[in-house]
């Protein structure tokens, strides 16, 4: 994941380039990110490192987009009918998933439904949006964003950039929670708001439940109780779920596989997929979700050796998307095909290629080969041989110019994080968006952790 400039490209955000000269015209006076600087909620998730303006996706980019996402979500989907005899517990063990967390994961993928729900974080090269990652699970970061929209709002000249070129948004939790009605409808009361349990480990909850505490009360705006919590705090009598003496209906999951290795947790799920299995609680979402979201499927869909799994269309989606992803194993294809020795394919390409485990999240265990010296690279790959790792080719992407909020323009680059949901009569299943810029083109990820700051989405007009 990366980072050049490319000072030759065309500007990709015809909407981007308007505002910029709208703001050059007529000035820019008052504070953009006031009112995000004085929200609490924003505050809480993201200090005051907030962009000066807004990203921009034109109509027609964001159709082909949500269009290409939507194939690749329903390729993952297909993975165990196409390559692992329709066994879940066979693509669970491929990916590099302990038993004990396949085991849970087939277990889970036998009750209830799962809808499209995800967030694809990509970077523009110029040419097209690239797919780095694809978070598909219930526990997604960046619930916020509509909130980040909003507070820019507040900022006049972008309000009347926005409503001149009949722009929008996505509430993206407004998507979320749409969907677990949908999944959970079998559990969902009638005639009263359910009660939601937003519950992560008690580990991470010790982190985490400041903010998981917001989103339960930003629940409330959607006709849901809500009540975070951790798997310890939940009690069974009779069998039903209970939180602080209130029945829960659903289960808003935060908590992840990777977090079940752990025997206390993995205790305390028990209960609660018992309960699943018996019809008295919804799951959101199941666990298998992240089995799919997991960076060893992708290398799935990217492998040479398994092109003769899709059609025409399908292998089109995912060359225009999918940067060469890889396991790393002894042997593989090349970019251009042939097979080789991948060691040495990551030692002569180091500057061009990142090494991320398959199993953890937000960025952890990434090595990105541009930012270690030769000897550590080697070591990395050597290490990661045959084990629950993948190397992806390295994408660069072009920066955009955004307003540095003292009447000048700084160029960025952004990672962005934009959202799947279910497709509608009226939904096309884009469900909102937020971007994470970096002014340093050596960065490895461009994320919060490595100092990016974090903007809202617009979209809509002619491009």
């Amino acid at each position: 994941m990366t980072t050049t400039t490319s000072p030759h490209t065309p500007p990709r955000s015809r909407l981007g380039r308007a505002y910029g000269e709208q703001l050059a015209r007529n000035g820019s006076a008052g504070r953009p990110t006031a009112a995000a600087l004085e929200s609490a909620t924003l505050r809480l998730a993201y200090q005051d490192r907030f962009l000066n303006g807004p990203a921009f996706l034109g109509g027609s980019e964001l159709r082909t987009l949500v269009g290409d996402l939507h194939t690749v979500y329903g390729l993952l989907r297909s993975l165990p009918e196409r390559g692992f005899g329709g066994s879940v517990t066979a693509l669970a063990a491929a990916v590099g998933l302990e038993p004990s967390q396949a085991a849970l994961i087939t277990r889970s993928a036998r009750t209830g439904s799962l809808l499209p729900l995800g967030r694809a974080d990509l970077y523009h090269d110029g040419s097209g949006f690239k797919l780095l990652e694809f978070n598909i699970t219930s526990a997604l970061g960046g619930f916020e964003n509509a909130d980040i929209n909003r507070a820019m709002l507040a900022y006049p000249p972008l309000d009347a950039f926005v409503t001149r070129h009949r722009l929008r948004y996505e509430d993206t939790l407004g998507h979320m929670v749409r969907t677990m009605y949908a999944e959970c409808a079998a559990n969902i009361p009638a005639g009263r708001a359910p009660v939601v349990a937003v519950v992560d480990t008690v580990e991470n909850f010790a982190v985490v439940g400041p903010r998981l505490r917001v989103f339960a009360e930003k629940l409330a705006d959607f006709g849901v109780e809500g009540i975070a919590c951790d798997l310890g705090e939940i009690t069974y009598p009779n069998g039903r779920a209970t939180v602080a003496g209130r029945t829960v209906d659903v289960v808003f999951r935060y908590f992840l596989p990777e977090d079940l290795t752990d025997p206390v947790a993995a205790a305390q799920l028990e209960p609660l997929l018992t309960a699943v299995e018996r019809g008295g609680l919804g799951l959101f979402s199941r666990l298998d979700a992240e089995l799919y979201g997991n960076k060893g499927t992708l290398a799935m869909l990217s492998d040479e050796e398994h092109r003769d799994r899709y059609d025409a269309a399908e292998l089109a989606c995912l060359d225009r998307i999918l940067p060469w992803t890889r396991y790393v194993r002894p042997r593989a294809t090349d970019p251009g095909g042939t097979r080789v020795d991948l060691l040495s394919h990551a030692r002569g390409h180091q500057h061009e290629l990142i090494l991320k485990p398959t199993l953890l999240h937000g960025g952890n265990g990434i090595i990105a080969g541009w930012t270690v010296d030769p000897a550590e690279w080697e070591s990395r790959v050597a290490s990661a041989m045959d084990g629950p790792f993948v190397l992806q080719r390295r994408v660069r992407p072009t920066a955009e110019p955004f307003p540095d909020g003292a009447g000048g323009v700084r160029e960025l680059i952004l990672n962005w994080g934009l959202y799947l949901g279910a497709r509608g009569t009226e939904e096309d299943g884009y469900a909102g968006g937020f971007v994470r810029g970096s002014a340093d083109p050596a960065v490895g990820v461009v994320s919060m952790a490595s100092g990016a700051t974090v903007g809202c989405v617009f979209h809509g007009g002619d491009s």
